[in-house]
């Protein structure tokens, strides 16, 4: 089967460590020692650094390393306009003595005055460029799902004045996301990903009872979150590639909840109408591959079975036997596999735990074993 369009049998979920140099920039920005269009000229200096890295370890699937960002999810969304943040903005983890992550509040009727992702999708493209490999790879984007500002703070956190029911709350974020893939895919963009940590929670038992407090029934809310994403992305041309990433936390090496699939899995791959899914397998928190059982056969999935999380190499023949285990429970078998890092190296500025150099290779022996499972060709 034809692979959609930006989806490759070596892929990636999208951060990468950031450079020292950035991260003490950020914080003399943070004490007014440094400006933001300072920070921005570093930004861009490192991220045309990345690209060419990226594409010398032989991925096809090219982002920014997400450089510009703190947080995965909240440096997008405090964009939309009726959103604020409350809280604390260090780290989110207790466990490594910062505190909790800020909480996102829903102050007025949200609306999106300006396109979040254009800027920085023009300046990627215009590295791969820079680089020659313009036609070769594809410029990925990455942005939190619409689920993020609902699950952790609920009816709690959404203005009750500008939102007595919750059903006109749900439009107008699917609106939101509506109007900024029309002006990513209008500059260009041909691959959008939504990173979704919700969805995955919910196959969490202790979460999903904390969540079933907060919402009520957790089948139904995974099928209200279903809707959403699906009315989200429901006026996108059809060559527009969707990817969704459910991740169970990736902070500083660090995860939050563990689970197999299943509680989710019919609704996330019958129900859902995204043409990829990036899940997290690296280790026994993800469950078995069974759930893989309910995928389409007009789907693919990235399996994210190496880790991002720890600096030593995984090992090729194990991560081998995993695949062609996992192949097992798909229609198609390993023709709707590919494979990637359970997620990105850094999904908070702070990185996860190993070295720049460590990064690298994992990512060169990633592209390694895909070679070796579907041939050099990493697109079919």
């Amino acid at each position: 089967m034809t692979l959609p369009t930006g989806v490759y049998r070596a892929d990636q979920v999208g951060s990468l460590l950031r450079p020292k140099s950035i991260l003490e920039a950020r914080q003399k920005v943070a004490v007014g020692e440094l400006k933001q269009e300072e920070l921005k000229e570093l930004e861009d200096k490192y991220i045309a650094d990345v690209v060419k890295k990226q594409i010398d370890a032989g991925l096809r699937a090219v982002t920014d390393g997400e450089f510009r960002r703190a947080w995965f999810h909240i440096d997008f969304l405090e964009q939309l306009d009726g959103i604020e943040t409350r809280g604390a903005l260090q780290s989110t983890n207790v466990s490594k003595g910062g505190t909790m992550p800020p909480r996102l509040v829903v102050v007025k009727k949200i609306t999106h005055p300006k396109s979040i992702q254009v800027q920085d999708f023009k300046y990627l493209e215009s590295q791969i460029a820079a680089a020659g490999a313009q036609g070769k790879v594809t410029t990925k984007v990455s942005i939190p799902s619409p689920t993020m500002i609902h699950f952790r703070g609920g009816r709690d956190t959404i203005d009750e004045a500008s939102y007595p029911t919750l059903e006109p709350f749900f439009e107008d974020l699917a609106r939101v996301y509506q109007e900024e893939l029309d002006d990513l895919y209008k500059a260009g963009a041909r691959f959008v990903q939504l990173d979704d940590t919700n969805l995955a929670y919910l196959c969490d038992p202790q979460m999903r009872a904390e969540a079933e407090k907060r919402h009520g029934d957790a089948n139904q809310l995974t099928r209200q979150y279903a809707a959403l994403i699906n009315k989200a992305i429901s006026k996108r041309p059809k060559d527009l590639t969707i990817g969704i990433h459910l991740c169970r936390g990736n902070h500083r090496s660090q995860w939050f909840a563990q689970g197999g699939y299943e509680p989710v899995a019919e609704v996330l791959f019958k129900d859902l109408d995204v043409d990829v899914y990036f899940l997290e397998y690296d280790d026994a928190r993800s469950g078995d591959f069974s759930p893989l059982r309910h995928l389409p056969e007009n789907k693919i999935v990235v399996l994210g079975v190496m880790t991002s999380k720890k600096g030593a190499l995984d090992d090729k023949e194990e991560i081998i036997k995993k695949v062609k285990e996992a192949a097992e429970f798909c229609p198609k078998g390993l023709k709707q596999l590919c494979l990637s890092h359970q997620c990105g190296f850094s999904s908070t500025m702070e990185g996860n735990e190993l070295s720049e150099e460590e990064q690298w290779a994992k990512v060169r022996l990633e592209v390694e074993i895909a070679k070796e499972l579907w041939g050099d060709d990493l697109s079919v």
